[in-house]
């Protein structure tokens, strides 16, 4: 698979990376076995794949150990992301947030030895936290870097502002946000920020959470108990119906280019800018490799043009988050 670099970092990936979270969490009942998980990882790396995703949070802490054991035997072919910020209870559910230096410290021990790596490549501040000095977060994790514990700072969902105050401190390789046809808010500031300081993007969700794909529609049931898109106004059906315009979109272009819909969404993020990397999630290989051809589906001049003047009109109902979630970004 063709390569990115991200940003001036001299961090470089595959242009399509792999995001994790979904195989330990969100997306519905347990997607498969344990092994099963561990044998996507690993068809991933041999196709290509070298940027995976994964966070403390996801599971919580499952899933970093899930990673940790797939990639271990090519440990020196891949680069593993994960990200602190969230506060934990005893039990180990998600209380709230926090980036206190020390807090920091702690969170990339345990991550360590978790995903079992002496280093971790890229870690991220998984949501800002306003109670807390970006600029003492950003020097803690410099003090990581400096002890050999973290290689490079990454920021997620934050503000171009805030983005700018932390690469002051430690330059940051990596911003990692949602960024789809269907959420573009990256491109009012953040992605010229990025830009401006040689800082790498990284769009998670790049399908929509699975919507892009053209295989959710308005009888589509999502587990109450298991499925994060129960909770999404952009889920409900009466969202559903009206979005599908995005996928008709995503269709017609598909079908000239004999790709997916799915496919055609990850082409035109990745000629956004060439430091974009999305990181689509999946359980199952075949979408796994249908993503992986995402990377060598060209779009022209004219079809980028067209799909951006046309997504421009739809005008997408339904928040991406709930409330309480979406207070938690751009800060």
């Amino acid at each position: 698979m063709q390569k990115r670099a991200l940003g001036n970092s001299g961090l470089e990936v595959s242009a399509m990376g792999l995001g994790c979270m979904g195989m330990s969490q969100s997306y519905g009942p347990n997607p498969g076995s344990r092994q099963e998980m561990i044998s996507l990882l690993r068809s991933a790396v041999e196709r290509g794949v070298t940027f995976f995703d994964t966070a403390e949070v996801y599971g919580p802490f499952v899933n970093e150990e899930l990673v940790g054991e797939a990639l271990g035997p090519v440990r020196d072919q891949v680069v593993i992301a994960t990200k602190f910020g969230f506060r934990f209870d005893a039990e180990g559910r998600q209380t709230g947030l926090t980036s206190r230096p020390e807090q920091v410290r702690q969170a990339a021990d345990a991550s360590l030895q978790r995903l079992n790596v002496d280093v971790i490549d890229l870690y991220y501040q998984h949501r800002v936290n306003p109670e807390m000095p970006i600029e003492d977060v950003a020097g803690a994790v410099k003090e990581l870097i400096a002890q050999g514990k973290v290689k490079h700072f990454g920021m997620s969902e934050a503000a171009a502002q805030t983005i700018r105050r932390a690469h002051a401190v430690q330059p940051v390789t990596a911003v990692q946000s949602e960024y789809s046809l269907w959420w573009r808010r990256p491109e009012e500031e953040v992605l010229a920020a990025c830009e401006e300081l040689g800082i790498g993007f990284v769009p998670y969700s790049p399908l929509g959470k699975g919507f892009l794909t053209g295989t959710i529609s308005t009888s589509t049931n999502f587990d109450a108990g298991n499925d994060i898109r129960s909770t999404i106004p952009r889920f409900e059906r009466e969202a559903l119906q009206h979005n599908q315009a995005m996928v008709d979109l995503l269709t017609g272009i598909a079908s000239r280019k004999g790709a997916t819909p799915g496919q055609v969404a990850l082409a035109w993020l990745l000629a956004q800018k060439p430091w974009i990397v999305p990181i689509p999630g999946t359980t199952k290989v075949h979408r796994m490799e249908e993503n992986i051809g995402a990377a060598e589906l060209e779009l022209s001049a004219d079809e980028l043009s067209e799909m951006s003047t046309a997504a421009a009109q739809i005008q997408v109902q339904g928040g991406r988050y709930t409330e309480a979630a979406e207070r938690m970004t751009n800060l």
